[in-house]
This record gives structure tokens, C-alpha cells and sequence, in this order.
């Protein structure tokens, strides 16, 4: 399995989402969700995965029709989930693209066997990106492991934080809103969650939080991250 593999969760079933997650989670996974393709998109575009766990069924657009725009950009790996004995959506699903399937229900134990399968035959989607480095004095940010030093000392941060501080790394100097920033970080809470988070990842890369030298606040509009 490749270490720490950051995989997208794409399924409009909220009780079943959280399961996975909470399950991907436990299994040494990072997992991301979304509850439509829309939103989907949006992390594709904040986040790197190593792979996509898409169900066939969602509101508005399918997940025949999300795989389909998925593989016209990005060769990431894609598990697809269907409902049992629905044969055309699975052989449809491989033909747009889909690197395997599984039938819905399923034990959680195959799901990540499925998934381990997938990404031994797989070369790492942040492997071949290479390294991408945020440099912010003495402290630095490696962004596809999402690993924060200071030196060669680790500074832990929490789920929220390395998100929060991800999205805003992979488009420095451009100001980010918080609406934006709880769609992209899965926060709920609205601003003053979001402040609260922002607050305590200066703690962790300022030299001094009460004057910030990298992470700004602009009045009005939102945070935006700007590194040496």
C-alpha cells in the first residue's frame, strides 16, 4: 500500500460516506469526502489523491459522467461502487475509465483490499508530481506528504490544519474565501470556525501570530497564503 495514501470518497449517501471514512481512516488511509460531483471537482482541484472512490449513482451528475471528465485530465485510479446485479453500469463504468468495481453491499475489509490492489499496480500520484515545497522562514511545508518542519523537527498538525494549510499552499498568494475554505476543507461552523483553525496554524508557522508575516487576513474577503 502506498504510505499515507490520500483517497477521495465520492458518494451522496451520507450515512455510508461517514462509515468509510471513519473505517479508511482506522486502516492508516487519509480520506477526503464529497457528497456530489460538484464538490468533487473542487477538491480534485485543492488536493492530491492517489485514488477515487466514485459511486455510480449521484444527483445531478452520475458518476459514469464524473469518471469520464476525471480520465480526460488526471489518470488517477478510480474504484468504482455499484449495486449489486447492475452488470451495464459496471461494464460501463471500466469502459470510461474505471480501474475496478465493487458491488454495493460489501464487507469494508474487501474494499481496502481492492483499494491495496489498485495502488501496488499504480505509480504514486505524488511521486510522479515530485516534491512541492512551501518555504515560510524557518519553517517548511512539504505539501504532497502534507508534512510541516521546522529544521528537521516535525511540527504536528491536526486534520483540519493540514488541510486548511494545503489548499492554501497549492495557490500562494491567491485570497482565498472562507466559504471556500470550509467547502474545500470539510469545516463546518461557518467564519468563525475557520478563524479559530487559521489562529492556531499561525501558532505553528509565524514567527510571531499577533503580527502575521506569511498567512494575511484580508479584511473583507477572506486568507490568503503568501510564502517566501
Amino acid at each position: 500500500m502506498v504510505d499515507t495514501a490520500h483517497l477521495l470518497v465520492l458518494d451522496d449517501d451520507t450515512r455510508l460516506r461517514d462509515l468509510l471514512q471513519r473505517f479508511l481512516t482506522e486502516e492508516g488511509f487519509r480520506v477526503t469526502s464529497a457528497a456530489d460531483a460538484e464538490e468533487a471537482r473542487a477538491k480534485l482541484k485543492a488536493f492530491q489523491f492517489d485514488l477515487l472512490i466514485v459511486d455510480v449513482m449521484l444527483p445531478g451528475e452520475s458518476g459514469l459522467e464524473f469518471t469520464r471528465h476525471v480520465r480526460t485530465i488526471d489518470a488517477i485510479p478510480i474504484l468504482m461502487l455499484t449495486a449489486m446485479g447492475e452488470t451495464e453500469s459496471r461494464i460501463n463504468g471500466l469502459e470510461a475509465g474505471a480501474d475496478d468495481y465493487l458491488s454495493k453491499p460489501f464487507e469494508p475489509r474487501e474494499l481496502v483490499l481492492r483499494i491495496q490492489s489498485i495502488l501496488r499496480r499504480t505509480p504514486s500520484a505524488q511521486a510522479a508530481a515530485g516534491p512541492m515545497m512551501v518555504e515560510m522562514g524557518a519553517v517548511l511545508f512539504d505539501v504532497g506528504r502534507q508534512v510541516l518542519l521546522n529544521g528537521d523537527r516535525p511540527i504536528k498538525l491536526t486534520s483540519t490544519e493540514s488541510q486548511l494549510l494545503t489548499a492554501l499552499a497549492r495557490e500562494p498568494g491567491r485570497i482565498m474565501s472562507r466559504d471556500e475554505l470550509c467547502a474545500l476543507c470539510d469545516i463546518s461552523g461557518g467564519d468563525r470556525t475557520i478563524d479559530v483553525q487559521v489562529t492556531r496554524l499561525r501558532r505553528k508557522i509565524e514567527p510571531d501570530p499577533r503580527i502575521p508575516r506569511y498567512l494575511h487576513t484580508v479584511r473583507g474577503r477572506g486568507y490568503v497564503l503568501r510564502p517566501d
